[in-house]
């Protein structure tokens, strides 16, 4: 335990060599001010690295008080009952040791009456004395006011809490500075490199390495210490590659000397518990909810239904942060393990040999959630199953390089990466998507299901690139589907056929299989494109040689059931018809027809595919053909694309 008391005049040069400047804590400072303005007790939380105590030390010197008492535990073990107490009594009473007598009351009553600031700092290990211990004081020295530094609340009635945030990693809009992050990694690096001026080039590199470091002061002025054995262009890979790694010597606080350190100091306070669903929550890489925490974490003596609870305590510690604020709308709460957390955490997990269940079991929670955003897509709530996608997609990755790499649960692998089909085709992931895929479907027996369930997705996939190779895929997939008599996964090898043909610019052949993949796939058959999609296909193929069948098929297409839940299919539906209109001879006509299905769109998902084919087809045409006779229609603005490298298919 580390104490200190200072007088009305300000306080001592401070012992711990950890202090540094308040660099993007401005409104932090003033709020802190505040609050110690008009309250008797405040409390400045926060994970670990945040910078609580430097905050503390800040407003030490100003205010009412005559007199700051300053009282830093030390310790990060099992604390002495009592030891707080006592050690805090004796400071009051001007250093002297302590009494015998214990109770604050009796303590207080010796005291002078002079306005007192206590500052308890760092007294997370005796947390709960130090409750009891501020709830006397607070009653026993009416002229006395507390500021505690911990990781939780004391949840004290009177107390005000002052959360700290890590530092923005955003720039200014119309600002040329950099971000708070930024500048405080700059103040650190000109410390450690003479003359150091990073130029615009340098600045984008210190905004990556800030960004992965999620904006933690701790974390920012230990990797800019690193510029002294390495180059700043080295940097964002060695925070990449696990952020436990960064050190620094010279530094008080032992915690503060490496980010392990100060994060295994955090992991020691948790109850056993806690630890565990710290340990096992580091593997699911991106947002998760309370039941996907429960079911990857539960079992070794932790309940599911004691993971929620263990959940809202790492939350209030920092270890997890939550990603959208309480009570908005209905959808679930959601949560995020810090990276140095999660990187800390699988440490662990792998030397208890738990990786491998809880790989396992993040797997099967990809399973689920692909099929759930599947579904979705399906009975069309796209915009949610986009989403579901997005937000699982990082675990996905994990998950199916951890099957690659065992040779286990390959079919699950398969199976999720079939469900989420319209992530990989409809919104530009395929290249992303193809080799993993393939990958997959060499490592099953070749009767397995997996390939049947697969072959038409990778041969989509390769349509483009190797359309070679997805013919092979079709033939060994089409021979498993009729043995299995899948008249869906036959449908869908149609389609992909049907899209090779128009590769080679043979539209009649094109038309035979997107026929025959419309009249072969049901209609609410999940794990594919519907059966409008194929009619829409079809129209395209049929406008040069039929154009009348493609008006019909057009038709078809925007009358199908299956459209009534498709956006997709819907805007590709339009397209055709749009293009009919086009080669018909009337361009005004199919620009109006285009910029509505644009206008169709949800413009908070990210562009689909075929997107950039209508934007292409109203600027053949031209602004005097675009302009509507009646009702004039807003232009689309212009800016956004189709993913790269991503061809309009059919």
């Amino acid at each position: 335990m580390r104490t200190s008391v200072v007088g009305r005049t300000g306080p001592t040069k401070s012992s711990d060599a950890d202090g540094g400047p308040l660099v993007g804590r401005d409104r932090d400072l003033a709020e802190l001010r505040e609050l110690m303005a008009g309250h008797r007790l405040v409390s400045v939380t926060g994970l670990a690295g945040v910078g609580k105590s430097r905050l503390s030390r800040a407003v030490m010197g100003e205010g009412p008080w005559q007199r700051v008492v300053r009282v830093r535990w030390k310790g990060q073990g099992a604390a002495v009952p009592g030891g707080l107490g006592r050690r805090v009594l004796a400071e009051l009473a001007g250093g002297a040791p302590a009494s015998r007598s214990t109770d604050v009351f009796d303590v207080a009553a010796g005291l002078p009456p002079l306005p007192t600031l206590l500052v308890l700092d760092d007294v997370d290990p005796v947390h709960l004395e130090c409750v009891g211990l501020v709830q006397r004081l607070l009653m026993a020295l009416p002229t006395l006011r507390v500021l505690v530094t911990c990781r939780r609340p004391l949840g004290v009635g009177e107390e005000r809490v002052l959360r700290l945030a890590p530092l923005d990693c955003r720039a200014p809009r119309d600002a040329e500075r950099p971000s708070p992050a930024a500048e405080l990694f700059v103040y650190r690096a000109r410390a450690v490199v003479r003359g150091f001026r990073p130029g615009k080039a340098d600045l984008e590199v210190v905004e990556q390495v800030c960004s992965v470091l999620e904006g933690v002061p701790l974390a920012v002025e230990l990797a800019a210490q690193q510029l002294s054995v390495s180059s700043l262009a080295d940097l964002p890979d060695l925070v990449l590659r696990n952020q436990c790694r960064l050190t620094a010597s010279g530094r008080t606080v032992p915690r503060h000397r490496s980010l392990r350190a100060a994060v295994r100091a955090e992991y020691a306070l948790c109850e056993e518990k806690e630890r565990a669903v710290w340990r096992r929550a580091s593997v699911l890489l991106g947002p998760f909810t309370e039941e996907a925490a429960a079911f990857v974490c539960a079992g070794g003596g932790v309940a599911p239904e004691q993971v929620p609870f263990c959940v809202a305590r790492l939350l209030s510690s920092g270890v997890l942060e939550r990603l959208d604020e309480p009570g908005v709308g209905v959808r679930m709460p959601r949560y995020r393990m810090r990276r140095a957390a999660r990187d800390f955490g699988i440490e662990l997990l792998t030397e208890a040999n738990e990786f491998p269940v809880a790989a396992e079991r993040r797997l099967i929670h990809c399973r689920r959630t692909a099929a759930v955003a599947e579904n979705l897509w399906s009975t069309g709530c796209q915009r949610q199953a986009v989403e579901l996608a997005q937000e699982g997609h990082a675990d996905l990755q994990a998950a199916i390089s951890h099957a690659l790499a065992q040779g286990e649960h390959v079919e699950w692998a398969v199976e999720s990466m079939v469900s989420l089909w319209f992530w990989w085709m409809v919104y530009g992931h395929a290249e992303e998507g193809r080799q993993t895929l393939l990958d997959l479907l060499s490592l099953p027996p070749a009767d397995s299901p997996a390939r049947c369930e697969g072959g038409w997705l990778a041969a989509w996939m390769c349509a483009e690139s190797d359309p070679e190779r997805a013919g092979r895929l079709l033939a060994r997939a089409w021979r498993a589907a009729v043995l299995a008599g899948d008249d869906a996964t036959i449908g869908r090898i149609a389609y992909v056929h049907g899209v090779l043909a128009l590769r080679h610019h043979d539209a009649g052949e094109a038309a035979a299989h997107f026929q025959q993949a419309a009249d072969i796939i049901p209609p609410d058959a999940p794990g594919g494109p519907s059966p409008a999609v194929s009619l829409a296909a079809l129209a395209v193929a049929q406008i040069r040689s039929a154009p009348d069948d493609a008006r019909h098929s057009a038709r078809r297409a925007l009358t199908h059931p299956s459209v009534r839940t498709d956006a997709w299919a819907t805007m590709l539906a339009r397209h055709a018809q749009a293009l009919l209109d086009h080669h018909n001879g009337y361009p005004g006509r199919a620009a109006r027809r285009a910029r509505r299905a644009l206008e169709a769109l949800d413009s908070t998902l990210p562009v689909p595919d075929g997107t950039t084919a209508l934007r292409e087809l109203i600027e053949d045409v031209g602004e005097q053909a675009d302009r509507p006779r009646r009702g004039a229609l807003l232009p689309l603005p212009r800016g956004q694309a189709s993913p790269p490298g991503q061809a309009d298919r059919p």
